[in-house]
């Protein structure tokens, strides 16, 4: 079988199990374009296997996963705030991460750390190699602009 073959044959069945995980069709054909990408830059390995059709399938959920696992960091990102909207619903992880990315590059840096990969205060000063005092500063200064920006009460 040819990479080309294996693209024919396969493709639509992963965009739609890539789909049927994700809930959207743009991100599952995307999810299932990255998996085949990755099928052809192994293709050496790939090509000798029983069903490489297979493989790909298993990289396509495994992206899938990821892609859960980032959406649940973000909830519970969403959840940890200290404030809550004035108005009736919270803040989408969309809305809270584009907010995110407006910050000084220190400041989001340090919200990702803290909220998305469960850091704590020690582990960001570490990574980022500054002071523990500098990381609880950022983290305070960015979680008011956040909540001035979101528009929620403290």
């Amino acid at each position: 079988m040819t990479f080309d073959e294996l693209y024919r044959s396969e493709i639509n069945a992963i965009v739609a199990i890539a789909t049927s995980l994700t809930g959207d069709r743009e991100r599952g054909a995307e999810v299932a374009h990255e998996a085949m990408l990755s099928a052809f830059r192994n293709w050496e390995r790939v090509s000798r296997l029983d069903k490489p059709g297979a493989w790909v399938r298993r990289v396509a959920i495994n992206r899938c996963r990821d892609i859960h696992r980032r959406a649940r960091r973000e909830r519970r990102a969403l959840a940890r705030l200290p404030v809550r909207r004035a108005v009736d619903e919270d803040p989408t992880p969309d809305e809270f991460w584009d907010h995110v990315r407006t910050l000084s590059l220190r400041q989001a840096s340090v919200v990702a750390l803290h909220y998305f990969d469960d850091l704590s205060v020690a582990e960001i000063a570490e990574i980022l190699e500054i002071g523990e005092g500098t990381v609880k500063r950022s983290l305070h200064t960015a979680r008011q602009t956040l909540a001035d920006r979101l528009g929620v009460e403290r």
